[in-house]
């Protein structure tokens, strides 16, 4: 293990499991073939030390991290799919396998995807497509370079099966993910407690976030402390999707986590162009979750939860902070924006006509959110472009807006390439076909390096 990142394994589910999760047990696989570790995220948590064999066991096979859980656990919860009360929901594919603390002693879960099946498996086999977890590492990556609250992809570990989908072509390859994620208690996890008219387990499990997420005391009111902080993370959360230019696709209600980071990526996309119809789920016939209506789809998802937590709290408190969400996303919203564009804040009139300026300008369509965000990075337009003539038409005025910001200093040799990085849906459909069609991971692992670069010119 690591002497400066302890392994401190937790235990910690145990407060909630018997009312929030079933014991459950991993499918056996016929291979477990390595192809992702996150030698990264797992230096944070004390796992960088094991050996690929090692890592096999416990992220292939499933034997338990010393001190941590004994089984793994499938949890229970509820949700609204595109608006559509489904109580027939929970892990169906995955489980929480483990729990540990990083070096900040912040509790962080371990949990799977494609694990085989679970009592909410439905009619699905359990399994995950290499393809989506290829994806998934790809999205999360990203997110975390640009700044989102996100999981993150901890290893994939290619398992030897045939899969069939209708929604690709088939049989395709298989794999089991693990993400390491700060929490996975869901709003759905709520709202499944409050149908099923538990209102001492919603007490417990709000103060079980409480204590162990955001690591304060509960008080005597936790479900109003409990919905105060997830209005303020996922107001945060839909504002760093829209700086990012980034579309989820599937923002169900239990798919919010109550820490409001962002996890659980299925057909998600980054839109090259401000475009707020743009959808990344085809399923999504009515645009439900949009890039332009993604903060509303979560404040939706919130009042879910403040409905669930009226069983335990009274409506008429709980609906003050309700109302704070529109406003605490303008301010993230703002805020995501100026620091993607590498400038410190001035005040609120000044910075919302810059935010409208250069959303005004990207809806003109002739320049793509990442292109514009990499030129003026700092304060400042850096050299020629081929945007030159954009700006000055589509962006009239912006530089003597800018001029009145001080910028970050930019030193990282990424903010002199001549292209910005980027995740649009051509480049995550070439690197998966290097590897179905060759076998060829290089452009995956390429591809994880030069974004992980990108996100050290962020922070420096």
């Amino acid at each position: 293990m690591n002497p400066l990142v302890p392994y401190r394994p937790s235990r910690a589910i145990d407060e909630v499991a018997d009312f929030l999760a079933d014991p459950v047990g991993p499918a056996d696989f016929p291979e477990t073939i390595l192809r992702f570790r996150n030698d990264r995220a797992a230096a944070e948590v004390g796992l960088e030390t094991l050996s690929d064999a090692e890592w096999i066991a416990h992220f292939g096979r499933f034997e338990p991290l010393p001190g941590s859980l004994p089984q793994p656990l499938a949890l229970r919860y509820h949700g609204h799919q595109f608006r559509i009360y489904n109580p027939d929901l929970g892990d169906g594919r995955g489980f929480l396998f483990a729990q540990l603390e990083d070096g900040q002693g912040r509790l962080l879960d371990l949990a799977t995807k494609g694990s085989g099946t679970t009592p909410w498996s439905r009619s699905g086999d359990g399994r995950l497509t290499l393809k989506g977890g290829v994806r998934e590492i790809l999205a999360t990556e990203m997110l975390e370079a640009l700044g989102v609250e996100t999981s993150r992809t901890f290893s994939i570990i290619e398992t030897g099966e045939r899969l069939y989908r209708g929604d690709e072509p088939s049989p395709t390859r298989s794999a089991v993910m693990v993400r390491l994620s700060h929490g996975h208690i869901r709003i759905g996890s709520f709202q499944r407690l409050a149908m099923l008219e538990q209102p001492d387990e919603l007490r417990c499990l709000a103060a079980y976030v409480l204590r162990h997420l955001y690591r304060e005391d509960p008080g005597e009111e936790p479900a109003l402390r409990l919905l105060d902080h997830v209005v303020r993370r996922t107001a945060r959360l839909a504002a760093s999707y829209m700086a990012a230019g980034f579309v989820h696709g599937v923002l169900n209600s239990d798919n919010i986590n109550t820490t409001g980071e962002s996890f659980d990526y299925g057909p998600w996309r980054f839109t090259p162009h401000w475009e707020p119809g743009f959808t990344a789920a085809y399923f999504d016939h009515q645009s439900l979750y949009a890039f332009g209506r993604q903060a509303q789809a979560i404040h939706w998802d919130v009042v879910q939860l403040a409905i669930a937590l009226a069983k335990v709290a009274d409506i008429e408190a709980l609906a003050p902070i309700l109302d704070t969400f529109p406003e605490r996303y303008e301010q993230q919203h703002r805020a995501a924006m100026l620091r993607r564009l590498g400038v410190a804040p001035r005040d609120e009139p000044g910075d919302l006509a810059l935010v409208e300026t250069i959303e005004r300008g990207l809806a003109a369509g002739n320049v793509t959110i990442d292109r514009f965000f990499f030129d003026w990075r700092g304060g400042a337009r850096r050299g020629s472009s081929p945007a030159d003539e954009v700006y000055a038409r589509d962006f009239a005025g912006f530089a003597d807006q800018l001029s009145a910001y001080q910028g970050t200093a930019l030193t990282h040799p990424y903010w002199q390439d001549a292209e910005p990085c980027s995740m649009h849906i051509d480049e995550v459909e070439a690197i998966w076909s290097a590897i179905a069609e060759r076998d060829d991971w290089i452009p995956l692992h390429a591809k994880v390096a030069a974004i992980r670069r990108m996100g050290e010119a962020m922070i420096t």
